[in-house]
């Protein structure tokens, strides 16, 4: 059962940034959410198919930066071009999602804001929806929310969110006062996390009202704001670039979420996986009778080898080899141990200094 009302639900998606531990999958001109990485659509279309029952397409929102700009409008032709809010540069999710609550209330002046990635896989669209309805309400009633995702296992690349004193059911699901963000733990402290109970990955999906979210600027990051309100009044033009040029980066958890007094937090289990690499693309893919994944056009022939990703558009051949990533582009090619795939972003700093950009 979905909330009274949905209709003053406006969802913003971001969809910046190129997922550069996907590389070479992920390039430049292809970033990571316009991936087709597991299924037949794209990990952007698969969002806004999941957040269609909630808010229609014009009040949906892409949140990006100029390069993708006109790769997203070709990717969402129904997607109101105005809809696709561009920022200038990277400065954060705390100024970028700042900037499109000001925007949002320009059209709709009272209002819920849903804030979601562009670039994650969801299993379950039905208890995602759920996290959702439940945060709307939870919203509503003047807390900045956030999801939180019940971990199966002592992940050390996730941040966690520990949940506080319990405040309400809604939808099936609880809903905890945040007590607190912790970055990404040592694994001893990742096992310890896990069997307490109390905390959940950070998913980076937040729910507010834009009143709310928008005071808790005002109050939170006073500089941030007065700058933002420039950059609100002054779009694509030159006062309002200077001024978001003079912005300082900051996350939305570290500005916001970690200092607000009234913050919550909805535990949700979706079937969710943020694809941040290469071993959790394998661990997301089917995988055959010797544990081999598959992905692309092309075919694969193995003798003696185990437990291989193997992403290519023509056919690979492997023989005495196991745990291995083989991604395939035609023009690159990354072969890795699989427990070595945290270090694809090194790589492509390295491809940088190079001088490799126009592979990147």
């Amino acid at each position: 059962m979905q909330p009274t009302r949905l209709d003053d639900v406006h969802v913003t998606i971001l969809a910046g940034g190129s997922g550069t531990r996907l590389w070479p999958l992920s390039r430049h001109d292809r970033p990571k959410q316009l991936l087709s990485l597991a299924g037949d659509t794209s990990l952007l279309r698969q969002t806004i198919d999941r957040v269609l029952p909630v808010a229609p397409w014009g009040r949906i929102y892409v949140l990006t930066g100029p390069d993708h700009a006109d790769s997203i409008a070709a990717e969402l032709p129904e997607l109101p071009r105005d809809n696709i809010f561009v920022e200038p540069s990277p400065r954060g999710t705390a100024p970028c999602l700042c900037l499109a609550a000001m925007r949002i209330q320009q059209r709709a002046p009272s209002g819920v804001m849903v804030s979601l990635h562009a670039d994650h896989v969801v299993k379950d669209a039905e208890a995602f929806r759920r996290a959702l309805y439940a945060s709307i309400e939870t919203a509503r009633a003047g807390y900045l929310v956030t999801v939180g995702i019940v971990p199966d296992r002592p992940e050390t690349g996730f941040g966690y969110i520990q949940r506080g004193e319990l405040l309400a059911t809604r939808h099936g699901l609880v809903v905890h006062r945040l007590a607190r963000f912790a970055e990404k733990p040592a694994l001893d402290t990742a096992r310890a996390y896990l069997a307490s109970g109390d905390f959940f990955w950070n998913s980076g999906y937040f729910t507010w009202r834009l009143d709310t979210i928008l005071a808790a600027f005002a109050d939170l990051l006073p500089t941030h704001y007065a700058a933002l309100q420039i950059v609100a009044a002054h779009l694509d033009e030159a006062a309002g670039q200077v001024a978001w040029d003079g912005i300082e980066p900051v996350t939305i958890d570290v500005g916001i979420m970690e200092r607000a007094a009234h913050a919550a937090v909805v535990p949700c289990e979706m079937g969710w996986s943020d694809i941040g690499g290469f071993g959790a693309l394998y661990d997301l893919l089917p995988h055959d009778a010797d544990g081999h994944a598959l992905s692309g056009t092309g075919a694969y022939v193995a003798l003696d080898s185990q437990r291989n990703l193997v992403v290519s558009p023509r056919l690979v051949t492997t023989i005495g080899v196991e745990g291995l990533a083989i991604i395939d582009t035609g023009e690159a090619l990354l072969v890795m141990p699989r427990e070595h795939a945290q270090k694809v972003s090194t790589l492509v700093q390295r491809l940088r200094e190079l001088g490799l950009d126009g592979y990147l």
